[in-house]
């Protein structure tokens, strides 16, 4: 993606940064399974009011930075449900890190694998770059490679959805968050805060 400043999203919306995610259902996108595929990993209030559907690559600086910001915002709001899109799209690498990381959810472990990958710097991370992030995280990593080779269908097809839902919708780079009715990439956290506020703001209206 190629902007990446942080704005406030009635600017957001200005710079045409922001997309309402409304026009995508005139065009047969199946946004149910957007939202509501039982395998995708989740976070956040399960019965929260508002969804958010966070498209990410674990090569992708821009998700790095905006990772914690997102954990911060969702935790403190509390009313949040957030869906992980695992969507590969940067490097070989970047595949292996999902698979790793949706291994780890068949041992409740996604969460800190994710954030264990989320949380290496910079750009161009290998393979075992990643692997040992994954080691040091605290999963019980021979249950994870097990898992691994247990699942590798059930994984295959999660990443394949995602890819097909991402292009579904037009996506064309990570991040990209679906808050609400809104579609935007990187936010920083007071960002986050009003994006939800405003997906709120326009549920109530409806």
């Amino acid at each position: 993606m190629q902007r990446r400043h942080v704005l406030t999203l009635a600017g957001l919306l200005a710079a045409g940064m922001a997309l309402p995610v409304a026009p995508l259902l005139a065009q047969g996108v199946d946004v149910e399974a957007i939202l509501r595929d039982p395998a995708a990993p989740t976070a956040g209030n399960p019965k929260g009011d508002v969804t958010v559907v966070a498209f990410l690559d674990y090569n992708c600086p821009f998700c790095k930075k905006a990772a914690p910001d997102l954990e911060r915002a969702v935790k403190e709001d509390g009313r949040i449900r957030l869906v992980y899109k695992d969507w590969p799209i940067l490097s070989e690498a970047s595949v292996y890190g999902a698979q790793m990381a949706l291994a780890a959810k068949y041992q409740g472990g996604y969460g800190k694998v994710h954030h264990a990958l989320m949380a290496i710097p910079g750009r161009g991370v290998s393979k075992e770059q990643m692997a040992a992030a994954v080691r040091a995280s605290g999963v019980d990593i021979d249950r994870l490679n097990a898992d691994l080779q247990l699942h590798a269908g059930e994984i295959s097809s999660l990443l394949k959805r995602n890819l097909a839902q991402a292009e579904s919708i037009g996506l064309q780079g990570t991040p990209t968050y679906l808050i609400g009715p809104f579609r935007t990439s990187t936010l920083d956290y007071a960002g986050f805060k009003e994006a939800f506020a405003e997906a709120r703001r326009r549920q109530a209206a409806e």
